[in-house]
């Protein structure tokens, strides 16, 4: 069918995109596994953490820009556009401004926050000092992936994520073992690649899209007041959810880690088969993102219902392969992530939960990528404030005689309930 075809031709780069993503943060761990002493290594893993967290916590930049994009694209408003690209770029380089302004205490917060042991503090620091200079070019970028991918081309963000790997990988390389640099050296490779990936973004940008330049003319109707009200309005729903998304996800890991070391790295292992599945459908939520709003800006409502029928089919094709792969690779695809023969005996137990993780989540990515898309953000807002409470109150009410799988089972049903709420919500509200 036509529409499986765009569908595809959407989802699979954003896919590739979404693969390579970690490669960043595995890249600088690799090189500094080889500097001759573990503090390197915690001193990477943390100060990596604190920044993920932070462009977490501002994803809502191409996820606002994306939906609104792609209503302005099915109307066919070309100024609306325009406008939309300038104001979702300004927006994402004033919050990196702040950020380089207010460097120091955000440091100082941020390492609060994470608590690493003394001996590493002045290393996280130097990581710190150093990658937060690329706030500019990764709120930029996020900014420009979301238009692009609100414009239905999913292939540039591909690009410049293969680019930017490529060039962090030559560049930290360089710096640690050419140059004799230090952690400092994996640092600059980073930010020289974020900056490389704005800049190739940006000329990509003006070769296909520079026709558009005509509409932007003096950047009127860019900020004024109406325009500026729906932007923030639309993500600070985004935003908030992400909070709830970052509260469970650190409650996952630190509860795991007050059971030890053991358990801590069991699930660390598990959640392995949840991040996987989640780069899978992430692409298929940009497609959604990208052809339901493209729908509904066109008044469309029969195209929108198709699409959500082929994407509800894509999703149930991704449970029925994921878990037939997890149920036959079992305890050899642990083993493919681990030669620790006591971590993957104590992670058995467990496997269930992880079977059942592309059935329980599958919806909430499938209905992120629609909301997305319509710029329905209040509903992702109050299902996964619903869902996170879900979670919390399911884990107090058993951890006291389940333990961890408490943590397992409350992690499923705030899964499950982030794609039910969606549903009820987008079957009450909206009305499609």
């Amino acid at each position: 069918m036509i529409i499986d075809r765009q569908i595809l031709r959407l989802a699979v780069p954003s896919i590739i995109s979404n693969i390579t993503v970690p490669l960043l943060g595995l890249v600088d761990l690799a090189i500094v596994g080889h500097m001759g002493h573990v503090q390197y290594i915690a001193a990477i893993a943390i100060g990596s953490m604190i920044f993920n967290i932070i462009y977490w916590l501002f994803g809502f930049l191409r996820m606002g820009t994306s939906g609104m994009t792609s209503q302005a694209l099915g109307k066919r408003n070309l100024p609306e556009l325009m406008r939309l690209f300038l104001r979702s770029f300004s927006v994402g380089l004033l919050i990196a401004l702040c950020f380089l302004v207010f460097q120091w205490p955000l440091r100082w917060l941020s390492v609060t926050l994470m608590h690493p042991s003394t001996e590493i503090v002045p290393l996280v620091h130097v990581y710190f000092n150093i990658c937060i200079w690329g706030a500019p070019a990764v709120l930029g970028l996020y900014s420009m992936t979301g238009w692009f991918v609100g414009m239905q081309n999913t292939r540039i963000p591909m690009a410049v994520s293969i680019l930017q790997n490529m060039i962090n990988i030559v560049v930290s390389l360089a710096l640690v073992f050419g140059f004799g640099m230090k952690i400092e050296g994996v640092a600059l490779g980073t930010v020289v690649a974020q900056w490389s990936g704005l800049l190739m973004a940006l000329g990509l940008w003006f070769r296909y899209y520079r026709k558009l330049l005509r509409y932007g003319a003096g950047w009127r109707g860019v900020f004024v007041r109406n325009a500026m009200l729906r932007f923030f309005s639309v993500n600070r729903d985004i935003f908030f959810r992400t909070v709830f998304l970052v509260a469970v996800n650190l409650f996952f890991t630190s509860f795991g880690a007050r059971q030890g070391d053991l358990i801590l790295s069991v699930n660390t292992l598990l959640m392995t088969f949840y991040t996987l599945f989640s780069y899978v459908m992430d692409g298929f939520a940009f497609a959604a993102e990208a052809l339901c709003g493209k729908a509904y800006g066109a008044g469309d409502g029969r195209q929108f219902r198709k699409v959500c029928r082929r994407l509800a089919f894509w999703g149930v094709l991704m449970v029925v392969l994921f878990t037939l792969v997890y149920a036959a690779g079992g305890r050899s695809f642990l083993g493919l992530l681990t030669d620790e023969v006591s971590v993957i005996d104590a992670a058995m137990p467990y496997f269930l939960w992880a079977l059942l993780i592309p059935l329980a989540g599958v919806a909430g990515f499938i209905y992120d990528g629609i909301f997305i898309g319509i710029t329905a953000t209040r509903g992702m807002l109050v299902s996964s404030c619903v869902a996170a409470a879900c979670f919390f109150v399911f884990y107090f009410l058993l951890v006291s005689f389940l333990h961890n799988h408490a943590l397992w089972l409350s992690l499923i049903a705030y899964l499950l309930m982030r794609g039910v709420s969606q549903k009820i919500y987008l079957d009450k509200t909206c009305g499609i």
